[in-house]
């Protein structure tokens, strides 16, 4: 049976917004008048690899900013400053960028440039800034644009449906997001409708590993193989974790995710906080549209599994390489779990100095495993696995400065780095800054669970 994780938080699901006209241009300009709309260049962002200074929810991520999608947004916390930053992937001309805000928009915002996400030069700002679509003429250069807002129009953070730089040069657009294609979660149209809170169906991903009678899932006092059963129809649950097993329907390659289940609201999550055993990802659609992907990447799925082992081991340093051995082939666990990093192992003082530098004194397997004096402290533990507390408190949280050097909990950063989105549960506060797989909706339709090999 799967370990069992502290307790972790649980966001609130996102709120109603305010109904905010879309206004016209933005038109007191700070040292720059707002033109008219006119064709400027090739449109140099979609696509590209985006960092936000945080995000709302798994449903609103930096990349839906530059996905070419006008039904996506990014969105980030309820806080001034925040700021949004595409990489062109190579040296640009900058003639243009259009902003096409969302009902949360800022009024006090800047438009800057660099070639090194460093030091930067403002191209546009205004201090009075009204939403809508906002058409900027501008002059500059650099491999980096970023958004950067001051002052918030509404109670809630800023948002964009979309964030469009126009210009020449850049660099070919990297890879995606690690979202998978419609044809990894197959025909959506024939699941049935719920008679309860929502329709949970099982997809078998395991590359023809597995026939679905060997697929099972494992929920409310019932065991099924989805050849036996696909779907289940789920009622409201204070809290509650779906197993998967491959092979038996006790089989010794399981995982699970957890959930609450509302009247009317799903609350939810992939995991790696105790372990990565079976490759998952979740997709959750809602009765209004709303539809989000969470859990290991689409890449991560295609690959054996034995590669999935063989890539941790290259992904981490030498002190976390043996996580990748010890409970092999069966489970990679988290580092709290494993003996290196426990009291007596060779790495148990891996986070020792580097917490008591930030005044912690607890051991490392509390730190990973946000433990002992940490359990009622969720941005210290989140700052002190990501290798931020020895900054100023207003940087702990900035994701651009997640693990930048040891000691860090490496572990959670590689699910992270092969998870869709870059979000992940890979210690018990890693929804600190809003960088975990859960994902929260009410008035859900459906949720597709993947279990891959």
């Amino acid at each position: 049976m799967v370990t069992h994780a502290p307790p972790r938080r649980r966001r609130r699901g996102p709120g109603t917004r305010l109904a905010v006209l879309a206004a016209a241009l933005a038109a007191g300009a700070l040292g720059l008048a707002v033109p008219s709309a006119s064709a400027a260049g090739t449109l140099i962002s979609q696509g590209k690899a985006v960092t936000a200074s945080s995000v709302e929810n798994a449903g609103t991520p930096a990349s839906a900013a530059v996905d070419g999608n006008t039904a996506t947004r990014w969105s980030s916390q309820f806080s001034d400053p925040q700021w949004l930053r595409v990489d062109l992937g190579g040296a640009a001309t900058v003639s243009q960028v259009v902003l096409r805000w969302e009902a949360a928009y800022a009024t006090a915002y800047q438009i800057q440039v660099s070639d090194n996400a460093s030091s930067w030069s403002t191209v546009y700002q205004t201090t009075s800034g009204t939403g809508g679509t906002q058409t900027l003429n501008v002059t500059g250069s650099g491999r980096y644009v970023r958004l950067s807002t001051t002052a918030r129009a509404t109670p809630y953070g800023v948002s964009l449906w979309e964030f469009q730089v126009f210009g020449t040069g850049g660099g070919t657009t990297p890879p995606g997001t690690g979202t998978p294609p419609d044809s990894f979660w197959g025909d959506t149209a024939g699941i049935p409708a719920a008679r309860n809170v929502l329709t949970v169906k099982v997809l078998n991903r395991t590359n023809g590993k597995y026939p679905d009678s060997q697929v099972y899932w494992n929920f409310g006092g019932q065991t099924h193989s989805i050849a036996e059963q696909p779907y289940i129809d789920m009622p409201a649950n204070s809290a509650g974790r779906m197993y998967f097993y491959l092979g038996t329907p006790n089989g010794q390659y399981a995982d699970f995710i957890e959930f609450t289940v509302g009247a009317d609201v799903f609350n939810g999550n992939t995991t790696r906080v105790d372990a990565f055993a079976l490759k998952l990802a979740m997709r959750l659609h809602a009765h209004d549209g709303y539809d989000v992907q969470v859990g290991d990447d689409y890449p991560t799925f295609q690959e054996d599994r034995s590669a999935t082992f063989a890539k941790f081991q290259a992904g981490v340093p030498a002190e976390f390489q043996g996580l990748a051995t010890v409970n092999a082939p069966y489970r990679i666990p988290a580092p709290g779990s494993a003996p290196d990093f426990r009291t007596g192992g060779r790495y148990a003082n891996y986070f020792t100095a580097y917490a008591q530098s930030a005044g912690v004194n607890e051991p490392t397997s509390n730190i990973t495993g946000c433990a002992g004096s940490l359990a009622g402290n969720p941005d210290l533990c989140a700052a002190l696995n990501r290798h931020t507390a020895h900054l100023p408190q207003s940087q702990w949280q900035d994701p651009a400065r997640y693990y930048q050097a040891a000691p860090a909990n490496y572990y959670a950063k590689f699910w992270h780095d092969h998870a869709i989105n870059g979000l992940a549960y890979g210690f018990p506060y890693d929804d600190v800054a809003s960088q975990s797989s859960f994902v929260s909706h009410g008035d859900p339709q459906w949720l597709l669970v993947a279990v891959g090999w």
